[in-house]
C-alpha cells in the first residue's frame, strides 16, 4: 500500500461542545492513522503571524467562543472577511513540537502528523458563497493527496483531491425542521456534487438521495462508506459494574434503571413525541434527556419547566423526567452503557451515530423505520413509525415488561455492530482513497 496524506478540516472538531459530526471527523481521522497514512488537519483559528507562538495560539484557542465584540469591532472583522473572501486563502503550518501539553484534548482532538490553519477560514467560505455563490480556494504549502471534508465546506483545496462527505440532505428533504437559508444551501451542496473529485457518505439511504435530488451526479461518484462509532477500547474492557457506580453515584440511577435519549435537539430528533410517548406509556422508568435547549424545541421545555420531577438542577419537571445539558463524552458513554434503552425515533438520519453508540455498547435500541436508521440498527433495537407516539410508547412498555426482550436486542447487538466495525470502515475508505486517486 502506498503511504497517503490525507487532509481532515476542523471545522466542527473546533466547536466548544462536540457534534455528531466532530465524532465522525475524530473517528475518521483515526481510521486513516490507522490505514498507515499521513494526517493533516485544516482548521480555521488565528495563530497569528510568528510561527514560534503558533502552536501555543492554536491550542488556547481551540474549542472557544469568538471573544465578545462591540459593535465598532464587529464592523470592522465583518468588512475584512468580506475583503478576504473575494482571493484565494491562504493557510500556515502550526508546529506541533510537543511544548504545549494536550492531553486533555485526547478524546476529542486527533492526533494529526500535521496541522494547517487559516484564520477564519470557514466564516470567510461562507461569505464568499452568499457573495458570488462560489467555493473559495485555499493554498497551503504541500497539500495532501486528499483532502477529505467532513460536512460541505464552501471551500476547494489546491493541488489535491477534495472529497466531501454529504451526511444527509435534511435541510432539502425536511425543510422545515432546520434554520438553513434554503437556496444557498442547495448551491452549496450543487458545487460539492459538480465541482468535487468525489462525494463521500454515509448511508445506501442517504447515497439514494443524493442521486435522487441530484441527478445530473454519476452513481460511479458517489461512495457509501458507512462509519463506525469510536468508543475508547478502555471503556470497552472496563467491567460495566463500574460505570453502573458512576452513574448512580452522580445521578442516583440503577443500571438499565432508566430510558436515555442524547442528541441535538433539534425538530428531527422527535422529542416532543418521545416525551409524549413517555407520559403516555406511564412508566415507573425515569427518562433521561441529555442535550442543550435548541430551536424548535420551545414546547419541550415547558414541559421540563413544570410539574413533578426529577431535576438535577433544583428545577420542578414533569414527572419521571431528568433532563441534562452538555456532558463529556466519556460520562455520557456510561450513561448510554447502562440505560435500560437508548430512545432514537428520530424522522430523518443520515446515519444516526447516537443509535450505533448504544449498539456497540449492547445496549438495546428503540429507533425509526425511516431513512437510514434501519441500516444502522438492525436486529439490536426496535424500529417504529416516529410520527406514531402510540407505538413509540408501546415499544417502551415492551422493553419495560419483557427482560426476555430486552436481553434479545442486546444479545443481538454484537453481530448488528461488527457490520460497522473499524476493519469494515478501513477497507471502505481505502477502496474509496484508491478510487479517487486512479480517477
Amino acid at each position: 500500500m502506498t503511504r497517503r496524506t490525507i487532509g481532515i478540516d476542523g471545522f466542527n472538531l473546533a466547536m466548544p461542545r462536540g457534534t455528531g459530526v466532530a465524532t465522525y471527523g475524530y473517528g475518521l481521522a483515526r481510521t486513516v492513522a490507522k490505514l498507515g497514512h499521513q494526517t493533516l488537519g485544516l482548521f480555521g483559528i488565528d495563530v497569528g503571524s510568528k510561527p514560534g507562538t503558533r502552536e501555543l495560539l492554536f491550542f488556547d484557542r481551540i474549542g472557544k467562543n469568538r471573544a465578545p465584540e462591540n459593535r465598532k469591532q464587529h464592523k470592522r472583522r465583518m468588512r475584512r472577511e468580506w475583503f478576504r473572501s473575494l482571493l484565494p486563502a491562504q493557510g500556515v503550518d502550526v508546529p506541533i513540537t510537543g511544548a504545549v501539553e494536550t492531553q486533555a484534548f485526547a478524546d476529542r482532538l486527533p492526533a494529526f502528523d500535521r496541522l494547517v490553519s487559516s484564520a477564519g477560514l470557514f466564516d470567510i467560505a461562507d461569505k464568499r458563497l452568499r457573495r458570488s455563490g462560489q467555493f473559495l480556494t485555499l493554498r497551503i504549502p504541500n497539500p495532501p493527496d486528499i483532502m477529505h471534508w467532513t460536512y460541505p465546506i464552501p471551500v476547494r483545496l489546491e493541488g489535491a483531491r477534495n472529497i466531501y462527505t454529504l451526511h444527509d440532505l435534511v435541510p432539502l428533504k425536511l425543510p422545515y425542521t432546520t434554520l438553513d437559508n434554503k437556496q444557498a444551501y442547495h448551491r452549496l451542496i450543487e458545487l460539492c456534487v459538480t465541482q468535487g473529485d468525489h462525494i463521500c457518505t454515509v448511508s445506501e439511504a442517504s447515497r439514494a438521495d443524493i442521486l435522487t435530488l441530484f441527478p445530473q451526479l454519476s452513481p460511479d461518484k458517489v461512495t457509501n462508506s458507512y462509519q463506525t462509532a469510536p468508543i475508547p477500547e478502555a471503556l470497552l474492557a472496563r467491567d460495566p459494574a463500574e460505570d453502573a457506580r458512576v452513574v448512580a453515584d452522580m445521578f442516583g440511577l440503577e443500571h438499565r434503571g432508566y430510558f436515555l435519549f442524547f442528541g441535538a435537539l433539534d425538530p428531527k430528533k422527535n422529542l416532543a413525541r418521545i416525551i409524549e410517548a413517555y407520559l403516555t406509556a406511564q412508566s415507573e422508568t425515569p427518562l433521561v434527556i441529555v442535550g442543550a435547549r435548541h430551536w424548535g424545541t420551545e414546547q419541550e421545555a415547558r414541559i421540563f419547566g413544570g410539574g413533578k420531577g426529577i431535576s438535577l438542577y433544583g428545577e420542578a419537571q414533569a414527572k419521571g423526567l431528568v433532563q441534562l445539558d452538555y456532558l463529556p463524552r466519556e460520562m455520557l458513554l456510561r450513561l448510554a452503557r447502562g440505560a435500560k434503552a437508548v430512545l432514537f425515533p428520530s424522522l430523518y438520519e443520515g446515519f444516526g451515530l447516537p443509535a450505533l453508540e448504544a449498539i456497540r455498547l449492547g445496549t438495546p435500541v428503540i429507533s425509526s423505520t425511516i431513512s437510514s436508521l434501519p441500516e444502522v440498527v438492525g436486529e439490536a433495537g426496535l424500529l417504529v413509525d416516529p410520527y406514531d407516539a402510540g407505538a413509540i410508547a408501546g415499544a417502551m412498555r415492551a422493553i419495560d415488561r419483557e427482560p426476555a426482550l430486552a436481553a434479545r436486542l442486546s444479545a443481538a447487538a454484537g453481530p448488528q455492530a461488527a457490520k460497522f466495525s473499524d476493519e469494515a470502515y478501513q477497507a471502505r475508505l481505502s477502496a474509496m482513497y484508491d478510487k479517487v486517486l486512479s480517477a
